[in-house]
């Protein structure tokens, strides 16, 4: 699809308040509890985001496809505002250690343990039921920091799983948003419309998650292609990674496109700078887009554009 340059339309800021890999040991500010997330929605909220991104964390800190945690933390939240709830189908990384064995027997290295696709998929049960699901389109080698070491794993996503998985969330009402890390998670997408899995002229909302290892570099030729490949009628908004994080969200801003910030994505405001809390990156975003001439999306503009039931 093509970028409008001069969008005055609303957009939709989404705001992932803690991922599924990094800790506290990143950025102190990071909420990892049922209750830190659900006071930092609210604090979202009021500074302008109308989407909340979630991943839950277990009691040692790491990702857990534990329902319970996910009931509570979605209950929470649902009780303090009303802001969009989406659940991110991937869970999130815990860490191995010890995978590896030298030759005299001493166990070494670690490695990245991803959740299994029966623990993803039973995420259609959580009860309160949240307003989206995301499915990821694509398999890939996914890499990343653990504490100053590289570490890597297999990021399974079968077409086979998302097929289940849309027809899971279309079953109990849910909306999808699409993350693609590259072209060919695009393609993908295209074939499940051509299997009959979205309709043809659904409309489909997508993220183009930029600056993973694994995936598609943060870069503004990656960027601008990935769109074009983007069917017409389509919503959009980039997730990038890291540094890139703050400028690639303003180009597609720009671009007319919707945006993500939070915690998941940046635990920098500025090099050097700690972010103090998720509700500081909405407000930088917000007080971006009205200086370009879009306001955010109201909670009841946000379902309307994303198709959500009220």
């Amino acid at each position: 699809m093509k970028p409008n340059l001069l969008s005055d339309e609303n957009v939709i800021i989404t705001v992932a308040i803690t991922g599924g890999a990094h800790g506290k040991w990143s950025n102190p500010n990071l909420p990892l509890t049922p209750e830190e997330q659900a006071k930092d929605a609210l604090e979202c909220y009021d500074a302008g985001a109308t989407v909340c991104h979630i991943h839950v964390r277990g009691e040692d800190g790491l990702a857990t496809a534990d329902l319970n945690v996910y009931n509570k933390t979605v209950r929470l939240i649902k009780e303090r505002c009303p802001i969009i709830t989406q659940i991110g189908n991937g869970i999130g990384a815990r860490v191995e250690y010890g995978v590896k064995v030298s030759k005299s027997g001493r166990r070494y290295g670690q490695a990245l343990k991803m959740a299994t696709l029966e623990e993803r998929l039973n995420l259609l049960n959580i009860s309160p039921q949240p307003d989206m699901f995301t499915i990821n389109a694509g398999t890939f080698e996914f890499r990343t920091n653990m504490r100053g070491m590289e570490t890597n794993s297999l990021f399974n996503n079968p077409i086979d799983f998302n097929q289940k998985y849309v027809n899971g969330c279309k079953k109990i009402g849910v909306g999808i948003e699409i993350e693609v890390y590259d072209t060919s998670h695009i393609a993908n997408i295209m074939d499940l419309v051509d299997m009959g899995v979205f309709e043809p002229n659904e409309k489909l909302h997508f993220s183009i998650v930029l600056g993973i290892k694994g995936g598609a570099p943060a870069t503004v030729r990656n960027l601008l292609n990935m769109v074009d490949l983007l069917p017409e009628g389509s919503t959009w908004q980039v997730v990038t990674i890291g540094r890139y994080n703050l400028r690639t969200t303003m180009i597609a801003m720009c671009m007319g496109g919707n945006i993500r910030t939070g915690l998941e994505d940046t635990v920098y405001y500025r090099k050097g700078e700690l972010v103090k809390n998720n509700a500081q990156l909405v407000e930088r975003m917000v007080r971006l887009a009205k200086e370009m001439g879009r306001e955010p999306a109201t909670i009841d503009e946000a379902r309307e554009i994303l198709q959500l039931k009220k």
